[in-house]
């Protein structure tokens, strides 16, 4: 385990990003039991996860620690994912996130450029980043402002974008602790492209295209999930 820990460079996130490890196959088995044994998971664009154009970002909402496991649990194929960095220094958890996940450890509240650089090298390699727009865990239930991270990265690299929207997961345990069987609703959108859009971009122009990429997910849930972005709905 100690191995693992040590080889955190951009190369060996790059080379774990294109692999499909047996563990990784067991543990996503596994996850999607349990998933299925708890909840009622309502999958709709479960066409779209098929075979999508590489390189390949997913971009999806965050409310609750169970935000990752669901698109664990859905998706065919292995992703590289951001996580934070305190979760580094967590023995045994940080193993997991590295081994299953395959994370990039990201320091929060500032622009971490290593970080970055590890994600553009994984799309580049036309591998799989997964990414939640906003950077961090919504406070609100709904949709919070996006921030330059995926925009920048599709911009920069020309990837896809899945978006997957995850609704009801906040409510799940409530309903649990009634004895009751919760729905959990996952909405896969159709994969799209920043088309016409400059490989750099900053400021206003970096701002327009994070719209961009926020409203397509903001379109794929409840209208209570939209956040700052239910006026464009109107």
């Amino acid at each position: 385990m100690q191995l693992v820990r040590s080889l955190d460079t951009t190369n060996a996130v790059v080379a774990r990003a294109l692999e499909t490890p047996w563990v990784y196959r067991v543990a996503r088995a596994v996850m999607r039991f349990l998933l299925h044994l708890l909840f009622r998971l309502e999958i709709s664009g479960a066409e779209h996860l098929n075979r999508p154009e590489r390189p390949l970002m997913i971009i999806a909402n965050h409310l609750h620690w169970l935000d990752p496991p669901i698109i664990f649990a859905i998706l065919p194929f292995r992703a590289t994912v951001f996580a934070a960095e305190k979760w580094a220094k967590r023995p045994v958890i940080s193993d997991l996130f590295r081994l299953v996940g395959n994370a990039i450890f990201v320091r929060r509240g500032e622009v971490d450029r290593r970080a970055l650089s590890k994600a553009m090298a994984v799309l580049k390699a036309g591998g799989v980043l997964g990414i939640a727009p906003e950077g961090t865990r919504s406070k609100t239930g709904a949709l919070q402002r996006g921030r330059g991270g995926a925009a920048y990265l599709a911009l920069r690299t020309g990837a896809t974008i899945l978006p997957i929207a995850v609704s009801g997961q906040e409510k799940a345990f409530r309903t649990l602790f009634r004895l009751r069987r919760p729905t959990i609703r996952i909405t896969i959108g159709e994969p799209f492209r920043l088309s016409d859009a400059p490989t750099r971009a900053k400021g206003e122009q970096l701002d327009m295209y994070v719209d961009q990429i926020m409203l397509r997910l903001a379109e794929l849930l409840p209208p209570e999930y939209r956040g700052v972005y239910a006026d464009a709905f109107q």
